[in-house]
């Protein structure tokens, strides 16, 4: 269990420093999903990939690995407003290319992160 714990930490490690960067390189797939009522879309995009990548890499390493994890907890819930978001727009559905049953199926992943997130956060 140990060695798969081990390997999932550098699969998520690898998975949200990536997606952090991708903040910087697309910002506009993350402005697609951005609910109308927050303001500072571009600001939060690059805010959220900052957050992204620096708890990803905190992951790698023992001395860091809890407080990762739990801001890891943190932004997911922060950013699962815009996964609700993209589930209710037709319009960012159509902007990304998805179904709205994609959408949907994409709600629950979040709950998964969560709970890797937390596993990782212990000894």
């Amino acid at each position: 269990m140990k060695l798969f714990k081990t390997i999932t930490i550098y699969i998520m490690s690898f998975g949200y420093t990536y997606v952090g960067v991708r903040h910087f390189i697309d910002p506009d797939f993350f402005l697609h999903i951005m609910p109308n009522y927050l303001e500072y879309h571009l600001e939060l995009v690059y805010l959220t990939g900052v957050a992204e990548i620096i708890f990803g890499i905190m992951l790698i390493f023992n001395q860091t690995r809890k407080i990762g994890s739990i801001g890891l907890i943190i932004l997911l819930i922060l950013v699962f407003p815009a996964n609700i978001h993209l589930v209710q727009s037709d319009l960012s559905q159509s902007m990304l290319n998805v179904t709205k049953d994609q959408s949907i199926l994409r709600l629950p992943f979040q709950g998964v992160f969560i709970l890797i997130a937390y596993w990782h956060s212990k000894k």
